[in-house]
């Protein structure tokens, strides 16, 4: 069991911008939605080239904040996701991106019958403030 993607604790990472800041200069944040039942999937980094390619294959892809490379999402887990429309935030910083996943499936992770699950699968117990997974 992975402890940060199954786990209880509360360790969400604040120091993920400056990280990024640090070796990306040229990314802002992608807010992915499932143009279908509108959940938000997941959040992610795009930069010039990541949004070309995304456009031109109709398919989500992204920047690899990590690996500092291109990114396309489902490329080893199959997990692929049609890009249907992108949306611009009025200060023109961050994306929307609306999706369609092909499989159903979404995250890399999966719930105890091995399958795909939202990326926002756990929620804060405003009480304890440990995490309650939805989708276990």
């Amino acid at each position: 069991m992975n402890p940060l993607e199954e786990g209880k604790t509360l360790q969400l990472d604040f120091g993920k911008i400056a990280k990024i800041a640090a070796k990306c200069t040229d990314v802002i944040p992608v807010a992915v939605q499932n143009i279908d039942t509108q959940e938000v999937i997941l959040v992610a980094y795009t930069n010039e080239k990541a949004l070309k390619v995304a456009v031109e294959t109709r398919t989500a892809v992204f920047w690899s904040t990590s690996r500092n490379e291109l990114w396309e999402k489902g490329k080893t887990s199959g997990e692929v996701y049609d890009l249907v429309e992108v949306l611009v935030n009025c200060e023109q910083n961050s994306l929307l991106f609306k999706v369609r996943p092909r499989k159903g499936g979404i995250c890399h992770t999966k719930n105890s019958a091995g399958e795909a699950r939202n990326c926002y699968y756990r929620k804060l117990n405003f009480e304890t403030w440990e995490l309650e997974n939805l989708n276990p």
